[in-house]
């Protein structure tokens, strides 16, 4: 499969996913629910790796291993904020302001990544802003 059909798959997962933890979390403290799910990935992960037959310690040093081990801080610390934010605010607007960190990390691809910027992604990412505001308030 291509990038965009992974993408389109990672957009119906994700979709489904939040209602659920929102559901769940009415019931469930969001801190157990983030260790349920986040385990099910983690396991998932690992069975994925174990049928491909990748090795693994050969990354966890390494120059770029500082990058996987500050993503997984920052992944952890963003997911476990979430699921807070669903136990305790409604999906219609927790999803939108975490939805920003599609504009942030654009920004950040752009300024650190040295990813092009066009005046229509510009214009998509400012459109992007104005949405989660409007969605929001």
């Amino acid at each position: 499969m291509n990038y965009l059909a992974w993408a389109v798959v990672a957009l119906v997962g994700y979709s489904i996913f939040t209602p659920l933890v929102s559901l769940a979390t009415n019931e469930i403290p969001s801190t157990v629910v983030a260790l349920i799910a986040n385990s099910m990935l983690a396991l998932s992960a690992a069975a994925v790796i174990v049928y491909r037959d990748q090795p693994v310690a050969a990354y966890l040093v390494g120059e770029n291993a500082v990058y996987m081990y500050a993503a997984g801080v920052f992944l952890s610390i963003g997911i476990i904020a979430y699921y807070q934010a669903l136990g305790a605010g409604p999906v219609s607007v927790v999803v939108p302001i975490f939805g920003m960190f599609l504009v942030g990390s654009s920004l950040l691809g752009v300024v650190f990544l040295h990813d092009p910027l066009s005046w229509r992604k510009a214009v998509g990412i400012l459109l992007a802003a104005i949405g989660v505001y409007l969605t929001t308030s």
